[in-house]
Formats: C-alpha cells, sequence, structure tokens
C-alpha cells in the first residue's frame, strides 16, 4: 500500500497536509517581505517646494524659520535653500528643495530652473504674501498664479498627463478628512497609501462643491499670508476692523478654492504657525501625520488645510460684514494709503531737469562783470569804495567845510584819516593866498598835493606861518566863525590849536 500513489487513503492525505504546509510559507513569506518593503522605504529626495511672491513679502525669512536659521542671508534671481526633514518612525531623514523666485516680473523666466517636466508631479508650489500691503493682497496672488499657468503652458506637457495631475489633485482634496473622524488614516503604517507616489485604487468620487478648483493647475499649493503681526498697527493707524480683515480672508478663501490650495496665516516675529507649516509641507509631500484641524477663529492665524473650506463656511464671515458687501471689489474696500503716493508724486513734480540746471549755471558763468556787482551782497561794498561815501561817511568835514567842492579827494593826504583832511584843508587855503600874491614858494597847484611830510624844512615853517597869517586874516574878517581845532599834520611836531 506503501508503494501505490494512485489509490485512495494515506497517499492522498500525505498530499495535503504538503500543500497546507506550502500556503503557509507563502503567507509568512508574503508578510515578512511587505514589512520588509515597508521599513526600506526611503524618504523621496526629489521633492521640492517652489516659493513665488513680491519682494518684501517675507519669503526668505518664512523659509529660513523653517529651516531653523535665525540669520536668513537673502539673495537675487532664483535662491536656492533647503530644509532637513526627519522620519523618526522609520528612522530616516532626507533634504527637501526649496527654490525663492526674485520678487521682479524680469525675473519669471528663471522658473524653467526650479520646475521641469519631470519636477513637476513631485513640486510644491507656496505664494506668500504680506499683510502689511492688505490692499494689493489679491492683485499678487492673481499676478503669481497667472506668471505660473504661463510658465506650465510653456512646459508643453502632454493633455493626457496634465489631467491625470489634475485628477490626483481632485482626489486628494475629495480625501480630505476632519481630524478626529479616522485616526486610522493617521496611523504610520496608513500614511504611505496617502502619498500620491502610487496609485490608491478606486474610491467613491463625489461632485466638488461650488468654485472648487475651477483653476486646476495639477501641482499642491498653499498660500501664505506672513507679517500678520501687523494687524494691530493696521488697527491703530489706518482704522482696521474686524469687518475689513474678514473681507480680506473671505477673498483669499475664494482663490485658494479656485486652486484648491490650504490656506495659513503666519508671523515670523511671533513665531504663529511656522511650525504648522513645516508639518503640513511634511503632510502633503511626505505623506507624514497631520492631526491639527482648520483654525479660523484668531484673525491673525487662520489655518485651513486644502479639502476643508467651502463657499458655506466662507459664508459666515458675512455676518459680520456691516459697511461693506462681500461682493464688492476690493480696492475699493482695501483701498490704498493717499500719503504716501501724494508724497512720491510731489517729489517727481520738484525734480529739475538736469539739462535745464545745467543751462541754468552755464548762464552764470558766462554773465559779465556788471552783472555781479548787482548783487545785494556786494552792491554796499562798491558804494563804500567811491568818493562820495567817504566825503559823505566824515560829517566833521562837512560842519567846517561850507562846500565839499573845497575838498581834493584825489590827493595822497585824503585817505580818509583826519591829519589828511586837514592837511588838504590848510593846502586849499594856502593856494588861495600865495595864487593871488604870486608867491615864488609855491610854483603850481600840483605842488599843494605834496604832504607835509614831503616837503623841506623851509616850505613846512613857511605853511606853518602862512596858516597863522591866514587865519588871524580870517579872525579879523569874519568873527562870527565857529572855533575850528587843527592838528599839526607833521607826525614830528606837537600838536598845535588856535581858537577865531
Amino acid at each position: 500500500m506503501v508503494r501505490t500513489l494512485d489509490g485512495s487513503g494515506s497517499p492522498g492525505f500525505s498530499m495535503k497536509k504538503k500543500e497546507e504546509s506550502e500556503d503557509k510559507d507563502n503567507l509568512w513569506t508574503s508578510i515578512l517581505s511587505e514589512v520588509q518593503t515597508r521599513g526600506s522605504t526611503k524618504l523621496p529626495s526629489c521633492k521640492s517646494v517652489l516659493v513665488l511672491g513680491d519682494n518684501e513679502s517675507g519669503k526668505t525669512t518664512l523659509i529660513a524659520k523653517l529651516q531653523g536659521v535665525e540669520d536668513p542671508k537673502k539673495g537675487s534671481g532664483l535662491e536656492y535653500a533647503y530644509i532637513d526633514v526627519r522620519d523618526e518612525y522609520r528612522e530616516d531623514h532626507t533634504r527637501l528643495s526649496v527654490y525663492v523666485l526674485d520678487g521682479e516680473p524680469s525675473h519669471a523666466h528663471l522658473l524653467r530652473f526650479a520646475l521641469t517636466h519631470s519636477s513637476f508631479p513631485h513640486t510644491l508650489v507656496m505664494f506668500v504674501v504680506a499683510m502689511t500691503t492688505p490692499w494689493s493682497l489679491l492683485e499678487q496672488l492673481e499676478n503669481w498664479a497667472t506668471v505660473l499657468q504661463d510658465h506650465i503652458d510653456r512646459l508643453k506637457i502632454p493633455p493626457e498627463k496634465l489631467q491625470e495631475y489634475r485628477n490626483k489633485c481632485t482626489k486628494r482634496w475629495q480625501e480630505y478628512v476632519e481630524q478626529g473622524e479616522d485616526l486610522d488614516l493617521d496611523s504610520p503604517l496608513r500614511r504611505t497609501s496617502r502619498n500620491l507616489d502610487g496609485e490608491d485604487g478606486d474610491s467613491d468620487v463625489f461632485p466638488l462643491g461650488e468654485g472648487v478648483l475651477t483653476r486646476n493647475l495639477g501641482l499642491d499649493v498653499v498660500v501664505v499670508v506672513t507679517k500678520t503681526d501687523y494687524m494691530s498697527t493696521l488697527e491703530k493707524e489706518s482704522d482696521y476692523r474686524d469687518e475689513h480683515f474678514d473681507f480680506i480672508q473671505q477673498w483669499i478663501r475664494r482663490f485658494c478654492l479656485q486652486y484648491g490650495a490650504a490656506l495659513f496665516y503666519t508671523s515670523a516675529k511671533e513665531d504663529k504657525n511656522c511650525d504648522l507649516l513645516y508639518k503640513y509641507l511634511t503632510h502633503r509631500i511626505y505623506g507624514f501625520p497631520f492631526r491639527t484641524p482648520a483654525l479660523v477663529v484668531e484673525k491673525d492665524a487662520v489655518l485651513i488645510p486644502s479639502g476643508w473650506d467651502s463657499m458655506k463656511k466662507i459664508s459666515i464671515l458675512y455676518e459680520n460684514m456691516q459697511s461693506m458687501k462681500p461682493d464688492d471689489y476690493y480696492r475699493d474696500v482695501i483701498a490704498p494709503p493717499v500719503t504716501r503716493k501724494t508724497v512720491a508724486r510731489e517729489t517727481e513734480i520738484q525734480a529739475e531737469e538736469e539739462q535745464a540746471f545745467l543751462g541754468k549755471q552755464l548762464a552764470l558763468l558766462q554773465g559779465s562783470p556788471p552783472l555781479r556787482q548787482e548783487s545785494p551782497m556786494r552792491s554796499p561794498a562798491g558804494v563804500q569804495k567811491t568818493g562820495d561815501r567817504r566825503i559823505q561817511g566824515s560829517p566833521s568835514v562837512q560842519t567846517q567845510l561850507g562846500s565839499p567842492k573845497k575838498i581834493d579827494t584825489t590827493k595822497p593826504g585824503a585817505a580818509g584819516t583826519g591829519e589828511g583832511v586837514l592837511a588838504n584843508f590848510f593846502n586849499s587855503l594856502l593856494y588861495k593866498k600865495t595864487g593871488a600874491a604870486g608867491s615864488p614858494s609855491l610854483k603850481s597847484p600840483n605842488d599843494l598835493s605834496l604832504s607835509p611830510q614831503q616837503h623841506s624844512p623851509v616850505d613846512k615853517a613857511a605853511m606853518r606861518s602862512d596858516a597863522a597869517a591866514e587865519l588871524d586874516r580870517l579872525t579879523r574878517k569874519k568873527p562870527s566863525h565857529a572855533q575850528i581845532t587843527i592838528n599839526s599834520p607833521s607826525p614830528t611836531t606837537d600838536q598845535n590849536s588856535s581858537e577865531c
């Protein structure tokens, strides 16, 4: 019986046991291989984040905060940085590449280095705006979304592939689960199934709500509003109220609905939501758990994950708007300050053209000397140099003389001192006397111009005697004249005086 293999009995029983043993081995082998596969799975190193936003929007400071760097280094053009990402469960780590584009529109062509055809499915886009310029928040978001859409069009991704990326974004929006409803999704073993690198299988597809993903880019998008600590300054200086901030928030949330984006209000200065933003990025890119629910109570720390929001939830903000309507034009309600633009325009109007300024300087340099004498700063000095000014500036001489014509101002002795004036006075008196009598001591009127020091001692004595005689004659003729004090012009003689 042992040798017969085709009969019923023990040979068939032994084959059945053998098959069961092989099934057990296969089961354990499959379990071990699955655990080994999961344990050896490494974090991908091809993931990246593309940061877009205007200058002074806080892009570099935000990335430095996510890196844990205290002193950010600001560059230009297209900056590159990386964020260390650690998986504590698998004891693995990797680097998340970060590309920060300059805020100047002229640098948009650099996007071809940050977002390529191959890196498209592995890239998350972050739009960054600052609360310091609330009047231009919506405009900045729309501008950068247009720049990104234009770049995607230039990549020439096949339509079927682009549609596949869009379907994944739609699926992730629909798969969002409120925290606390499905805790199994946060377990370490389930998070790989939520990664977009693999297919999750067929699932129920629900219709999208109003205004959701109407502009699906095929990319994960996060909108970050930085510098929310500036809200208190807006309340004090610009009279912003809660309804203004609600009006801003509802417009930004509408924008996020269109692109399927998450929304974060952050403040690097006060460290608000920066850690939560880091956790959310690792959740969207690497499938890490994210247990924080949506936060909409605090106006400066709003957090709305992708897939949570809807127009019905946004309409709750409408209840607080009393002086405005939700559909009002954004700039009509959140208007820019007028004073800043007015000052800038006045400065431009007052600025003088360079050629006109140089022309004026050339005309001044080529001007004639008489034009310079017309200057009010130079005219007093010019008046003082004339002979009339010197005569008018000596009232004592005018009192002594009946007419200023009797003084010859061209003589060297008439230089403005009292000694020279008296010398000219005596010379004029001597000229009258000797000229009439034909005295040979003075040959011509030109000799009278000599100062007393230039005559010989004989001439000096003659002049003094003649002067004394003349004074006696005047005293006898005109006794009513005032007293005249005469100083000797000679420095070697004593001071003489006479009264008449």
